[in-house]
């Protein structure tokens, strides 16, 4: 006999559903409030959660994350009057079952949560998995718990996976756990930046070459494809690919061959493709840079990772684990760090993602020297000022002096506008670090050269001069 829990505030749907639940042979339980539902379902045990989404206090979709994370990991099937697809998205994302749109029947409920309730039976008769190799992935947020359940998902396939976030978020990081996860861990895991990868060689260094195909190859060379036979082949920025490329790499996808430069012969390739880019591809296919038909290959499987100020719950954890790791690695041993020194990092809006915090907790163990604890002076002085602007009411910085002498009528800026903004405020701080080396600008901030240049001219910024 099944238990299910009903989160609704309308008496009658909740009397209704009871009624059907029951005549199935099941337990049927009601909640009016979320704040009750949610208490119920963290204190006792269910096997689906029938949710509505509109209540008088707020929406449904806040309490899901939790309710999915109830001791006895319930199925949870949406109940709502209006057709909201960002939320049905997001709902999917997290892992719901299904969505009831009202006004229903009850035949539809109750196909619903009888298909709920196998689905229940069959997956608890099963083996349970092997937990999650998730090396260097850290983090407890909803948002990284979402990206390691697709990981999961991945495990089981040979899918062509494509990942895509802001420069810094850890996209090498999870093509690794891909890999690792897979049923090609025990192959090679071959790494191509397509950013850093110059077109004249491109073809030769994918695809391989024979003795005498160009001049300067004094021998026969193996293509980086080749290589990553029987395990993973990750491009990283590839929407940094010369079109040309594009379309060898897509028949290379379809046929599962190859054929090197001044070669007459096909050989055939057994690799599982891992791309990552920080582009908007979809956009770019548009404009013709990018080719709709491998950008279909290569996304079988999407995830998206989100940037660090959607997870700023991680923050402290990535923070005090990094720093405990360069400790051990720099011989400083382990350093305390102070909660003001945690508040500054939190303040922060975090452009450059994780491989800005590294970048900075760098600087700061580098600061601190032998002090055994990092403190807020141990933190680069345009990050000290950042939180001082932050929380200072005598202190005001340049936006908020602007904008008290500004009439009141003036238009408020746009998350865009400001996103824009901040993106260039980095880049000027970035060309001030590294000076007049691009290799250092790309190493310090994690942007490809190609895509560094993208950016810079976007703004109107000056580049390098030639060396």
């Amino acid at each position: 006999m099944a238990r299910l829990l009903i989160i609704d505030d309308d008496v009658k749907i909740c009397m209704v559903l009871s009624r059907l639940i029951e005549s199935m042979g099941n337990q049927a339980y009601a909640s009016h409030t979320l704040e009750e539902g949610l208490n119920r379902a963290s204190s006792d045990q269910y096997d689906v959660i029938l949710l509505d989404l509109e209540f008088p206090e707020g929406n449904g979709l806040q309490i899901l994350p939790d309710l999915l994370k109830a001791p006895s990991l319930p199925e949870v099937i949406i109940i709502t009057g209006t057709g909201d697809t960002r939320g049905a998205e997001l709902a999917f994302k997290y892992g719901v079952w299904d969505f009831i749109q009202k006004p229903f029947t009850l035949d539809e409920a109750s196909l619903h949560i009888t298909r709920a309730l196998q689905y229940r039976s069959e997956k608890g008769a099963t083996k349970r998995p092997v937990l999650l190799d998730r090396t260097d992935i850290i983090g407890k947020s909803d948002a990284i718990r979402i990206c390691l359940g697709e990981i999961a998902r991945t495990s089981i396939t040979d899918s062509s996976v494509l990942i895509t976030g802001e420069t810094g978020t850890g996209k090498e990081l999870f093509a690794k756990a891909i890999h690792q996860n897979s049923t090609r861990s025990k192959g090679p895991f071959i790494t191509v930046d397509c950013g850093a990868l110059p077109e004249t060689l491109a073809e030769s260094t994918l695809f391989g070459h024979e003795k005498g195909a160009f001049t300067g190859a004094d021998k026969r060379q193996d293509g980086l494809i080749l290589q990553a036979g029987g395990g993973t082949l990750f491009l990283d920025e590839i929407g940094d690919l010369p079109l040309n490329i594009q379309a060898s790499l897509l028949r290379t996808l379809q046929e599962h061959r190859i054929r090197p430069l001044g070669s007459k012969q096909e050989l055939p390739v057994d690799f599982r493709l891992v791309s990552a880019t920080n582009r908007d591809l979809d956009k770019m296919v548009k404009e013709k840079n990018f080719r709709a038909d491998l950008l279909f290959r290569i996304r079988a499987i999407g995830i998206s990772l989100p940037p660090l100020r959607d997870r700023k719950l991680d923050l402290q954890e990535i923070a005090v684990h990094k720093i405990h790791e360069m400790g051990q690695r720099y011989g400083l041993g382990l350093k305390g760090v102070s909660s003001d020194f945690l508040m500054h990092l939190n303040a922060h809006h975090w452009p450059g993602n994780v491989r800005e915090l590294i970048n900075v907790l760098e600087y700061a163990l580098a600061a601190a020297g032998q002090d055994p604890t990092l403190v807020p002076k141990h933190l680069p002085p345009a990050y000290r000022i950042t939180r001082l602007d932050f929380d200072s009411g005598h202190t005001k910085s340049i936006t908020e002096r602007k904008t008290e002498t500004q009439d009141e009528n003036t238009v408020f800026p746009s998350w865009s506008e400001f996103r824009q903004q901040s993106e260039e405020n980095y880049l000027r701080m970035l060309l001030a670090k590294a000076g007049d080396s691009r290799e250092k600008a790309c190493n310090l901030s994690g942007i490809s050269q190609s895509r560094l240049y993208d950016l810079l001219k976007k703004h109107h910024l000056p580049g390098f001069r030639s060396s």
